[in-house]
């Protein structure tokens, strides 16, 4: 007890907590050391003479020694445990991250000119760009999606300009024999800032906040070799791109543009799928709404197109081509917000059924709130236009209560972007593992986030992702480099298929085993069919993103992943069968239904297909079409009067919900109809209310109140 004692006193003193600091030991980390250190001495057997000597000094209060005499041994102890205290300084230079405009010294030896296209979605800012890329000798467009890469490397080679194609996953050469054309058309990540061109375009630059993202718009403003960069995106962004290109000693020329036609936010709200016209998008934040509203829509004797994220980009094109033709019946649109960039689309009107969206924050945590201003107006901006049948576009809500808050979002000035994002090198990663060789890379980029320094104008990306997939393939004897490259895989990690898919390529290539095409096949077990359900329509888009993730990685160890060619074949294929799955959306639904009513599938939610425990939790907010919740969780993220009005929103629609319910016959009813429920599931169900009450275990109080609760399940039976 009175070791303990002064343990804790040695802990508590301030001058000992100064002094861990000044030797690498921040808060977390001092009490963490602290906490292992009290228990070695507690809980070990023996210990060294010399602290056995400085422990008993300080317990008999011999006057010899004070707590403050055992810091030795505590940092002693610490650096067993925190190996990089021994090499703290030499840490902190790597991980310094403070004039990240160093970094690229070839850019820095020529005088760019830099040049802001700023204007809202529809406004031509982009397109001016362009034709200045088309006109150069050299050039180079860096987009956001392999959609936005692969517009501007058709519109280029139609005008009789090369380009070159560079995503993830592929290259595609502009000439047959495979000479590097002048201009290439690349995703932001894939950008080279070791090569010269006359003119860069760097298109939606707002992203350089992007918690995960932001980092690749970052390398690509300060690291470009052009004389000539041309940046695009919204005026939010035009303080920070000023005072980055100020720490380079570069200008900035600011062209700010209008948008080309009116967008008018209507007074009204739609209210009914019934009033639904030609040219309509109804905007969804999740796939299970998109299912319910276009089963709705075609249950009228209405065709509808439907794009989501998660769809190959061929499927996305084909449905977005169905959608714009004039000839074809198909004139609604159901959508998630990824139509907000990539997509050229003929709207009339957008009608957001939700404003209320999951995201992720820069903790990498999931939350509801409302929708930013910059998403509203990204996504209203795609109705009317220019160019289009529809000289001017009109934005609403699905529901009156929405249409206000709507308004409000809509008003609110766009927030000015503060910082952008940054994300350590392999380089750096690899002296890291020089000075740590026994850290596992989750624990590595840990420790380089902890100890990284960056200044006001930077913050450091999300690495959860990067982590997730580190602890997941710890395990595979892999080089640091090999296994840094896996961990930036492009994957989606609420997937499945695809995590358990890259862990297999992991373990085969760490054998030195060739990933082949047959090797492949066999375990997607291609040839795939046509989708029955949804279900196996959310497979089919799981595998899609496994073919990504081979040619993702064939670009990166060709030898090991030899079949690229063969495997982009059957790619095409399989984006074909997911258009026929697409086309016949509400059949699926269909399918799915009559198939979980039977008991024999699965309702999919809104990213791969759920247990039955979870399916039935979920099964609640779903049948309010996950509005209800929403708009409470709204309720309770956003401050002062919007607040109040999110929560008279929330209990309004769920008293409607309600009413609406009322009449339709029972709960029990409604979930065998909507095949959520099943009659076992009803019995069991029914067993386990009756043997709760016969037990007490709900503490109802009187005997009354038991008997008033038996007659009325005694009905309820009957």
């Amino acid at each position: 007890g009175e070791v303990l004692k002064n343990l804790n006193k040695f802990y508590k003193r301030k001058e000992i907590q100064r002094l861990g600091a000044e030797n690498g030991l921040d808060a977390r980390l001092f009490h963490q050391a602290f906490i292992s250190f009290r228990k070695y001495i507690m809980e070990s057997s023996s210990v060294s003479a010399d602290l056995h000597i400085i422990l008993n000094d300080i317990c008999c209060d011999a006057g010899k020694s004070h707590v403050d005499d055992l810091f030795p041994f505590f940092l002693r102890h610490a650096k067993q445990i925190f190996p990089m205290l021994d090499c703290m300084d030499d840490l902190r230079k790597i991980s310094d991250l403070r004039l990240p405009p160093n970094w690229y010294p070839d850019a820095r030896a020529i005088q760019r000119k830099i040049i802001f296209h700023a204007g809202p979605t529809n406004s031509g800012k982009t397109y001016h760009a362009i034709q200045r890329f088309l006109s150069a000798k050299s050039g180079i467009y860096c987009g956001p999606l392999k959609l936005l890469a692969h517009e501007i490397f058709q519109k280029s080679n139609n005008a009789n300009v090369p380009c070159d194609l560079v995503t993830g996953e592929e290259r595609v050469y502009a000439s047959e024999d495979a000479r590097q054309a002048p201009h290439i058309a690349c995703t932001i990540e894939m950008c080279s800032t070791n090569t010269p061109y006359e003119v860069a375009v760097i298109d939606e630059i707002q992203m350089i906040r992007d918690p995960a993202r932001g980092w690749a718009w970052t390398r690509a403003l300060l690291g470009l070799c052009a004389e000539e960069i041309h940046v695009c995106g919204e005026a939010a962004a035009i303080d920070l791109v000023t005072e980055l290109m100020y720490t380079t000693g570069e200008e900035v020329e600011v062209r700010n543009y209008e948008r080309l036609t009116p967008l008018t936010v209507l007074d009204y709200a739609l209210e009914s799928l019934d009033n639904l016209r030609p040219g309509d998008c109804i905007v969804c934040f999740s796939k299970n709404d998109i299912y319910s509203i276009s089963r709705q829509i075609e249950a009228r004797g209405l065709e509808c197109a439907v794009i989501y994220g998660s769809l190959p980009p061929g499927t996305k094109l084909e449905q977005a081509k169905k959608f714009n033709d004039p000839d074809d019946p198909c004139k609604i649109l159901v959508a998630t917000d990824a139509i907000g960039m990539g997509l050229n689309l003929c709207i009339r009107r957008i009608i957001f059924n939700s404003i209320v969206k999951p995201a992720i924050n820069e903790k990498g945590e999931k939350e509801i709130d409302s929708i930013t201003t910059s998403q509203a107006l990204q996504i209203a901006g795609r109705a009317g236009r220019y160019g289009s049948s529809f000289k001017q576009g009109e934005v609403t809500t699905m529901h009156r209560d929405d249409l206000v808050q709507l308004k409000e979002i809509l008003r609110e000035p766009v927030r000015p972007v503060k910082a952008a994002g940054l994300h350590p090198t392999p380089e750096q990663i690899e002296m890291f593992a020089y000075h740590l060789p026994d850290a596992t890379l989750s624990n590595l980029i840990d420790i380089f986030v902890s100890l990284s320094q960056v200044d006001g104008l930077y913050f450091v990306c999300n690495i959860d992702d990067f982590k997730f997939l580190a602890d997941m393939i710890q395990h595979i004897p892999l080089n640091l480099r090999s296994r840094y490259v896996f961990c930036t895989a492009p994957l989606n990690r609420k997937e499945p298929f695809v995590c358990t898919t890259l862990l297999k390529f992991a373990r085969q290539f760490s054998r030195n085993e060739p990933l082949t095409f047959d090797w492949l096949c066999q375990h997607t077990k291609w040839p795939l069919g046509a989708p029955k359900n949804i279900k196996e329509l959310v497979h089919l888009e799981a595998v899609h993103d496994v073919f990504d993730l081979y040619l993702w990685l064939s670009y990166r160890f060709m030898d090991m992943f030899p079949d690229a060619v063969l495997v982009r074949d059957i790619q095409k294929k399989l984006d074909d069968i997911i258009q026929v799955g697409v086309s016949n959306i509400t059949k699926l639904i269909r399918a799915s239904q009559s198939a979980a009513a039977t008991g024999t599938g699965e309702v999919v939610s809104e990213d791969f297909p759920l247990s039955r425990t979870k399916r039935d939790t979920r099964a609640v907010s779903d049948r309010h079409s996950a509005r209800s919740t929403e708009a409470l969780s709204v309720a309770v993220n956003v401050p002062g009067e919007r607040r109040a009005k999110n929560l008279k929103a929330y209990r309004s629609s769920t008293r409607q919900e309600d009413l609406k319910s009322y009449g339709r016959g029972s709960l029990a009813n409604r979930l065998l109809r909507e095949g959520l429920l099943t009659q076992e599931m009803l019995r069991q169900l029914e067993s386990e209310w009756q043997d709760q009450h016969r037990n007490g275990r709900y503490g109802l109080g009187s005997k009354r109140d038991d008997q008033t609760s038996s007659k009325e399940m005694g009905k309820k039976k009957k």
